[in-house]
């Protein structure tokens, strides 16, 4: 990123005074432990992530483009004539499909986690960084992208080692994985993290309306706000673990807020520079230092090839050569084991029965232990669980898939769970991310609200004259281990006695909405305050005492006497008799 930066200010095509804002603006959105020099060029000590904070990112921190944006401001200068060309122009615009991806995922997320303020500039950032707009908008009407966009497969060669996780269902490849798509997931990241952003009801990574909605959820996982800077730079180094990555992605983001516009399906500006480009990258060193070029990669070579055809995969870059098709898979790179190779399976922690009401939080939380084949805790590996089933039950933060590091026990413990509105079972499974052995399914259950308790709100007698209709209606309050129940369906009934709870076909009535009598109401449901008031009380003819029944769900009942009768008249006294 340095050597970009350094060659644009070179160009002279920028003046002395637009240089030094440039430099001022990029330094200020700089992550922690990363500084600009006084001629514009980023150091840092930026840490090759090991193979287990690979597995767990967007894109396994696959390569990606590194130019960065223009010097010049995307929006035209007012003094510009109409139709006359702006400097940078082209690269600020997107594709007309890609930008209409980018901000319904942002609408989709400010309607689902309104808390994570998510700027739909921030996926144009990145997809402009990792595929350069789906390849300058190289897609069909649905969002589609007309050939494969992937990313080279993750061998370990100058890159991280993932082996296939998807049997190449996504990438083609079943011996390693690749970044596939215009958002450059990788196939185990989208297993959990693919959504379907189109309605076509396939969750699809070449996608790009699937694509930017899976990576909206992604940076919105964890319960981060993107307009504190903090955890903005989390969400983005998450994506792909380097700090030229995030600076790369604040700059685009940055020049994107300033303005952009709509430009036609494919006519986007592709992309030139890689991170994974020897020639033109070199290795970060230490302040002050420097570090020879190292030579370009066997085989790879040093300017850049012709555009791929229409039917050809892309793979991220001019200078990257597509998957090798050698039946022969290339033996994997020999390295010392990491923790997550030396577990053997895992261990239930001590996980109590999963149980809960609808709408409530679990008590108890999933625990599971990473162990080796001979029983020893392995610690610092991840631990990935999945709600699996036909739920809305999620963890805390809206997400059904939370990954979790084991701790010095070799014990990682999952978020809470929230049960949603769909009662019955379904599983959590919890696996050891970048491991393919089965892991452990936790059994969960949900029941409907319930109540185990219903009380008057009132103690005022419930009386009523022969036609007329009852003073207050009838309010009850309904409780769960003493807290207020909501949401718990109820049922009231007029019935005949305390031993006969058939319907009564004489005595009080409610009125359903054309104003006929009816004697039974069902679908009645408490309010948050577990409070539920029931509709006018009327009397017919009949007098008597007759007794109201609510029942809830969970088995709480009451039942609440009404009484009609005639009004009662006085004798005048002595003193009030007429004189004659």
């Amino acid at each position: 990123m340095a050597a970009h930066f350094g060659r644009r200010l070179r160009k002279g095509a920028a003046t002395t005074a637009v240089a030094a804002a440039a430099v001022a603006a990029l330094s200020a959105s700089q992550a922690p432990g990363v500084t600009v020099d006084g001629q514009g060029r980023q150091t840092s000590s930026d840490a090759t992530p090991s193979p287990d904070d690979t597995v767990d990112s967007a894109t396994g921190n696959s390569p990606y483009y590194t130019d960065l944006p223009p010097l010049n401001s995307p929006s035209p200068a007012p003094s510009t004539g109409a139709g006359e060309a702006v400097p940078g122009s082209a690269e600020a615009g997107i594709p007309a499909t890609v930008l209409d991806a980018y901000k319904k995922a942002e609408a989709a997320l400010r309607e689902k986690k309104p808390g994570c303020n998510l700027p739909w500039q921030l996926l144009a950032a990145i997809g402009k960084v990792e595929s350069g707009q789906a390849r300058g908008g190289r897609v069909t009407a649905d969002g589609t992208t007309v050939s494969p966009i992937l990313g080279p497969q993750l061998d370990g060669n100058g890159f991280a080692t993932i082996r296939d996780t998807d049997n190449g269902a996504y990438d083609g490849n079943s011996t390693y994985d690749h970044a596939v798509g215009p958002m450059q997931f990788i196939p185990s990241t989208w297993e959990w993290a693919g959504r379907d952003g189109n309605g076509d009801g396939r969750k699809d990574p070449n996608n790009i309306y699937d694509a930017a909605l899976a990576a909206g959820h992604y940076l919105c996982r964890f319960g981060w706000d993107l307009s504190d800077q903090a955890d903005l730079n989390k969400a983005i180094l998450s994506y792909n673990n380097s700090t030229d990555y995030l600076n790369t992605v604040l700059s685009w983001l940055e020049y994107y807020r300033r303005g952009t516009h709509e430009i036609p399906d494919g006519t986007g500006a592709l992309p030139g520079g890689r991170s994974d480009d020897t020639t033109t990258r070199p290795s970060p060193s230490a302040p002050g230092t420097s570090s020879p070029k190292p030579d370009p990669k066997p085989g790879k070579p040093s300017g850049s090839s012709p555009s791929p055809g229409p039917n050809a995969p892309d793979t991220g870059s001019p200078t990257t050569p597509p998957p090798s098709t050698d039946p022969t898979p290339t033996p994997p790179p020999t390295s010392t084991p990491t923790p997550t190779d030396t577990v053997h399976h895992l261990e239930d922690a001590g996980t109590e029965r999963l149980t809960a009401m609808a709408g409530d939080a679990f008590t108890e939380r999933i625990s599971a232990r990473a162990e080796t084949e001979t029983g020893k805790a392995v610690a610092k590996v991840r631990v990935r669980f999945t709600v699996v089933g036909d739920t809305d039950t999620t963890f805390t933060g809206g997400e059904s898939v939370a990954t979790v590091l084991t701790n010095s026990s070799g014990v990682a413990v999952a978020p809470a769970l929230r049960a949603g509105e769909k009662t019955g079972e379904f599983t959590v499974r919890a696996t050891v991310v970048g491991r393919a052995f089965p892991g452990l399914a936790y059994p969960v259950t949900v029941t409907e609200r319930a109540a185990d308790a219903l009380v008057r709100t009132s103690e005022a007698e419930l009386t009523c004259t022969p036609g007329g209709e009852f003073a207050e209606p009838v309010e009850v309050r309904a409780t769960y281990d003493g807290a207020a129940a909501d949401g718990v369906a109820a049922t009231a009934t007029l019935i005949k006695s305390a031993d006969d709870p058939t319907v009564n076909d004489k005595g009080p009535y409610f009125k359903d909405a054309d104003g006929r009598t009816i004697r039974t109401l069902s679908g009645l449901t408490t309010d948050e305050n577990g409070l539920l008031k029931l509709p006018q009380l009327y009397a017919d003819d009949t007098t008597g005492t007759f007794l109201l029944r609510i029942t809830t769900a969970g088995g709480a009942t009451l039942t609440v006497e009404l009484t009609v009768a005639e009004a009662t008249t006085t004798s005048p006294s002595p003193s009030e008799t007429p004189s004659t």
